[in-house]
């Protein structure tokens, strides 16, 4: 089954917690903390395996989590990291973040890696917080929560060439007349219900890969038929090929045909408009083909067009060249815009804060990631953890905010899902 998109959770692994620990041996009265640091959480890897050609294999995977890393012990003893998760997909998988839609990475090279899931960093034991001034800390850290993500993966095959054009104008026949790749082949529409793809080798030791892309129809930009399948794939090639029946076998007007198809593809993607376009002139052999061509290349003077007969092998030699030629001449282009990806920087000359509060039902409720992070790596049953994580707040300016905005002492403020009471 071919599958190019699915949609999945990912849950790194949370880091190891920190250990409160004091070195007590019978002639070493000072012994001091000897708490060591938890492990760091797994991380959630993707890398490109070039045998796989589909994304069947995430398809039933609705979550995926990774290992906690090993909690710190006495003795300074580290806690270890936990193995990372090690997930395969095909060539020209891109990974999106299916809240923001912004890319996370785009994976086309073999063996190529994307840590799409940070594991959390292991919590510091109380050894790591001692100073001058507290030489003995009866304070550690939890694990840090690992990044839980979802995401949304998309396989755009990726193809030198894409022949793009009607169901039944020949695609799939021209494909198996230059390449090795046997697609079925059949006289009805959508006999091609994915891409299929192929490897052409020239004897001057060129080569370059060719995908036939599922038909089109009236407004496959908006989903109708194939179209959404068939244009997102298309974004991947390098060189569009408009196979068009010039000899109108089905009835139907090739100047018509060319001019549906550029339309659904300005409407699905300005990058696919100003792609490199080779329009390939199929069933040369029928009777009126010679006079759709004139009428063709009057209407649209300024396109290249290669004349074939796949019927009878007639143009195929020429069109492969002509491919394998203006292959070798084009710029590398990128897929995606800049503003597309999600590892860009935003500078402000003033600084957000990194929360929000409101008033829900008389209680103050406080939101934000950082804090969030803190408090959960807060051990509440230590005085000192308690303590510190109050100074915390205090210095990110959560107690002046909620005294402005008219909270008082004694009132109930509220971080996740725990209820506190605002103190001096």
């Amino acid at each position: 089954m071919f599958v190019d998109e699915v949609k999945i959770k990912l849950i790194a692994g949370k880091g190891g917690d920190g250990c409160t620990s004091f070195r007590r041996e019978k002639y070493v009265p000072m012994g001091g903390p000897d708490g060591g640091n938890g492990g760091k959480g797994g991380d959630i890897i993707f890398e490109v395996d070039e045998g796989l050609k589909t994304l069947i294999d995430l398809r039933y995977r609705k979550i995926v989590k990774a290992l906690k890393g090993s909690n710190g012990k006495g003795k300074n003893m580290y806690g270890a990291a936990a193995d990372d998760i090690i997930i395969k997909v095909p060539a020209g998988t891109t990974v999106y973040d299916d809240d923001t839609n912004l890319v996370l990475g785009d994976l086309t090279q073999d063996k190529q890696r994307l840590v799409v899931a940070h594991g959390g960093r292991g919590g510091r034991g109380n050894k790591a917080f001692a100073t001058q001034n507290d030489p003995a800390p009866h304070l550690s850290e939890l694990g840090q929560p690992g990044e839980e993500v979802y995401i949304r993966c998309e396989l755009k095959v990726i193809a030198d060439v894409g022949l793009i054009g009607f169901p039944s104008v020949g695609k799939s026949t021209i494909l198996s007349l230059i390449s090795a790749a046997k697609p079925k082949i059949a006289p009805y529409h959508f006999t091609t219900l994915s891409p299929n793809l192929g490897v052409v080798k020239l004897k001057n030791g060129q080569s370059f890969t060719i995908a036939d892309l599922p038909g089109l129809i009236l407004n496959a930009h908006e989903g109708v038929g194939l179209g959404i399948k068939f244009l997102k794939h298309a974004s991947r090639t390098k060189i569009l090929a408009h196979v068009i029946d010039m000899g109108a076998f089905e009835g139907r007007d090739p100047i018509n045909d060319y001019q549906i198809i550029r339309h659904e593809l300005e409407s699905f993607d300005d990058k696919l408009k100003k792609k490199k376009e080779i329009v390939i002139a199929n069933k040369m052999d029928l009777e009126n083909a010679q006079e759709n061509l004139k009428k063709f290349k009057k209407t649209y003077p300024n396109l290249e067009i290669i004349e074939v007969s796949a019927l009878n092998f007639q143009g195929i030699p020429e069109l492969i060249s002509k491919l394998a030629n203006t292959l070798e001449d084009l710029p590398k282009d990128s897929l995606y815009n800049e503003e597309e990806y999600n590892d860009y920087v935003v500078y402000k000359f003033q600084k957000e804060k990194p929360y929000t509060i409101t008033n829900e039902d008389g209680i103050w409720v406080i939101k934000g990631k950082e804090i969030e992070e803190l408090f959960k790596m807060t051990r509440f049953n230590e005085d000192e953890g308690v303590r510190r994580f109050a100074r915390k707040l205090k210095g990110m300016g959560v107690d002046a905010e909620l005294l402005k905005l008219g909270a008082k002492y004694g009132d109930e403020v509220k971080i996740l899902d725990y209820i506190f009471e605002f103190q001096e």
